[in-house]
This record gives C-alpha cells, structure tokens and sequence, in this order.
C-alpha cells in the first residue's frame, strides 16, 4: 500500500562540501519531458515538487535533443519564482544530434573538448531562457580529450557567470580525483559533485569505488535512475505494460534488464517488505538511496502527477527505515548488486 502524500518536510543537504543546499528528492527530465509530458504537464508537475519543498531540477542537452531545455525553461518562465529559490543543472557531452555533415558533427558530438563546452552551455541558456545555470556535469567522460583541457573550460564557463558548480557524471574515480587534483594545482574551480546511477541492483561505484573520494575531496552525489528504470515499482514483474519506459522505443535497449527473472523475485520478495512498512516497493528503493548520508540529492523522474506524489512520499520512509530495515533490505538484493 503506497503512501499517497508527503507529511514530512523536506529535508535539505549540503551538495558536497560546497555551501549550496539541494532538497533530498529533486525532479529530473530524462525520458518523460516531450517524450512522454508535454509543457502543461511539466509545468504541473514541477509545480507539485516545488510545493513539496523541491528546490533542483535536473536536465541536460541531450535529453529529448534539446526539447526536454525547451519545456523546463518554458515551464519556470511560466512560473515565475524567484531565480534565487531553485537550482538548475545541464549536462554536456553527447551533443545535439541535428548535424548530419562529417565537419559539423566532430567538435560538436562526444566531446569535452574546449570548443564544445563553451559554445554547448550558450546553447543550454538559450533553451532555458536563463542567464545562468547553477550545476554544469560533464556527462561522460572524454578519454580523446586532455582532463586539464576540460578542466579549464569548465572553470571558465563558472569565471564567465553562466553557472555556479560543475562535476562529473558516470567517471571513474581515477577521472574524478585527475580533475579535482589539476584544478587544486592551478587554483581552479574544482568539480564538486558526480550524479551516478545508484539503486538497490547498482552500487559498486557508489559504496565501494568513490568511498575515497567523500573525505578527501568532498564529493557530493546527485543519483539518478533510483527505481533502476522502474524495475523497483514492480511493474516489470508480468511484462511491459502499455505506456511504460520500457514500450517506448528510444528505450528498448532496457528490456533486457527489466525482464530480468533473479531481479523480479526479488522485488517480489521486498514487496513483502514494503507491505510490512505500510509503503509500496518504490517508496522502499526510494527511501533506501536517501539514507546513504553521501547522497546529496536524489533525483526523481516520473510522467504523471500522482506519480511524483507518491515518489515524493518517500520522505516518510526513511523516517522508519532503520538499520535492521536497511539489512534486510540489503539481503533481499545482494545477490543481483553489481
């Protein structure tokens, strides 16, 4: 049974050891804005996670080819709050895919070179209708491009005031510490934050190989893919429903892993959990992720409003998640962790 509103206020967390306080869940846009929702319906929803006390809201270039910047920037002129009030983050790396000739499309597509990332962050402030971004990532790493190349032109986006912070997204721990170390060498804005995939099925990176990395760098997360593409609801254990990520067809790559039998039983098996917590499985996986105290924020995406209020409620679980919860949680997935 899933909680169906929030009655705990929002909890805010510091993004790493920077001074900038991010809410616990915040909202993200892959898949679901233009794909899936439309300006209205972003606007809806935005609106809900803003009076549930959301403060960030995730994007990147490369969403929806640009159409995902559209609807946000469309959606936060529309509401008008005051630009102090929320945190706005963009990815860049894979490039918009309009460019169909050789010479256009090598600086402008799986880069982080120089060029690229000074040209790709106007671009997002275009889309957006924004003078500034707040969090810039680098959305995978570049291994044709030198890391101090990268490093400079991301501590010159922040010098020149079109954002605030920048990190990394899905790098190895070896390419974060290179960054963060190069920047401190030459007195540059250091990466602050990684937004890495973290759920119950994926948390090597997180647990284990960035565990150096909290202490000695402060490095604050920003996860995404918290239901593991929805397999944590338990709507994958009879199929693909209809109007599912997985029916879509820019998603079929993920199939294969929300089919998964071993992973299905076993959110079967915490169905049962859940049903002993009061709350759904996803509300559970939810409230998992939240209690790691190295996640800055956990970003939420979802289609329909009722949807984004139950996520939202999640809130409310981790209030009763205790260590003996989280155990047998844990034991639960173990077997299919990576």
């Amino acid at each position: 049974m899933a909680k169906d509103s929030q009655n705990t206020p929002m909890i805010y967390r510091r993004l790493g050891r920077s001074g900038l306080q991010v809410s616990l869940f915040s909202m993200g846009s892959w898949v679901t804005f233009h794909n899936q929702v439309d300006v209205k319906g972003v606007r809806e929803m935005m609106e809900i996670a803003w009076e549930a006390g959301v403060n960030f809201f995730d994007n990147a270039e490369v969403y929806a080819n640009g159409e995902s910047e559209i609807l946000m920037g469309q959606a936060l002129k529309k509401l008008g709050w005051n630009r102090l009030h929320y945190v706005v983050s963009s990815k860049f790396y894979w490039g918009l895919q309009s460019a169909d000739q050789p010479q256009a499309r090598v600086n402008s597509r799986n880069t982080l070179n120089r060029k690229y990332l000074l040209q790709a962050v106007d671009g997002s402030l275009r889309r957006m209708q924004l003078d500034h971004l707040d969090l810039i990532f680098c959305h995978r790493a570049d291994k044709q491009t030198p890391i101090e190349e990268t490093v400079w032109a991301m501590h010159n986006i922040i010098e020149q005031g079109k954002a605030l912070y920048w990190g990394t997204s899905e790098w190895d721990a070896d390419e974060i510490l290179a960054a963060w170390e190069i920047a401190e060498r030459h007195h540059l804005h250091k990466p602050v934050m990684e937004q890495p995939e973290y759920h119950l099925f994926h948390r090597h990176r997180v647990e284990k190989e960035y565990a150096r990395l909290y202490d000695y760098m402060g490095l604050g997360l920003t996860t995404w893919s918290p239901l593991a593409s929805g397999l944590l609801t338990g709507k994958y254990i009879d199929g693909v429903p209809e109007g599912s990520r997985a029916a879509l067809q820019s998603m079929a790559f993920l199939r294969g892993g929300l089919l998964d039998s071993g992973k299905n039983q076993a959110v079967k098996e915490l169905q049962e959990i859940a049903v002993s917590m009061e709350c759904s499985v996803a509300q559970l996986a939810l409230a998992w992720v939240a209690h790691n105290p190295h996640v800055s924020t956990v970003i939420l995406g979802a289609s329909r409003a009722e949807q984004l209020r139950e996520n939202l409620a999640a809130l409310d679980v981790l209030n009763v998640l205790t260590p003996e919860r989280v155990e047998q949680i844990q034991a639960v997935t173990e077997k299919y962790a990576h």
